[in-house]
């Protein structure tokens, strides 16, 4: 099980420190949404935060795209230090050409989805990815209640890669609070991001062990990787 605080629930003034003290909270990820304004309703960060932080933690940095050209940022990230790219499903004729390329990178390979959108359209990729990216939000925006409809789609990812054999990760991102990580914990998600419900807190090292211990009581027994 992997907790991944997200930088987009930091202080934006203190990046650096808010990276490290997600790292000396036992957290496993750092999150990063990225948005262009285009494919969602806002703006965040670009890949020099990503290269300003990769010198100062030794966290995995899980990058997502939540854009509608993703195409000419995959190689600024990836040059910056991300450790895995996700992109949406919901590009169409793009999806395919743009894992090959996070592949070429030698970058770890991350496909979202949004709540509307069925799952069937992630299905033909599954076998190509390492991370399957459910959004429990639409996103744009933190500090969004959760969207408890979609952990039927998080039961329905857990089933093909049961039944496939996989080993990619199914992470959720929006809304995650101990609550809503045992539920996501009990459907099958193995990585759970999280940006108010741990960088809000006083103490985020008794918030990642809490997390960390609930999805662990909840969760399915699977191999792991990093």
């Amino acid at each position: 099980m992997i907790i991944a605080p997200s930088l987009l629930a930091a202080n934006f003034g203190k990046f650096t420190a808010e990276a490290q003290r997600a790292e000396r909270s036992g957290a496993d990820w750092l999150h990063l949404d990225i948005m262009d304004g285009h494919f969602v309703p806002n703006i965040s960060f670009g890949p020099d935060v990503v290269k300003t932080l990769r010198p100062v933690t030794k966290l995995v940095l899980d990058v997502h795209l939540m854009c509608s050209k993703p195409e000419i940022l995959l190689e600024p990230f990836a040059n910056a230090g991300a450790d895995y790219i996700t992109v949406h499903v919901e590009l169409g004729d793009k999806v395919e050409p743009l894992l090959w390329k996070i592949r070429s990178l030698r970058k770890k390979v991350g496909l979202a989805i949004n709540p509307p959108t069925a799952m069937a359209q992630v299905q033909p990729f599954l076998s190509r990815i390492d991370l399957l990216l459910v959004m429990t939000v639409n996103p744009g925006f933190g500090g969004q209640p959760f969207i408890p409809e979609t952990l039927t789609k998080i039961q329905q990812a857990a089933a093909w890669r049961r039944d496939s054999g996989a080993n990619f990760h199914i992470e959720v991102d929006g809304g995650i609070t101990f609550i809503t990580a045992k539920d996501c914990a009990r459907a099958g998600a193995d990585t759970f991001v999280s940006g108010t419900g741990l960088f809000r807190q006083h103490n985020m090292r008794a918030s990642v062990k809490k997390m960390r211990q609930l999805v662990h009581s909840f969760g399915h027994k699977r191999a792991t990787k990093p």
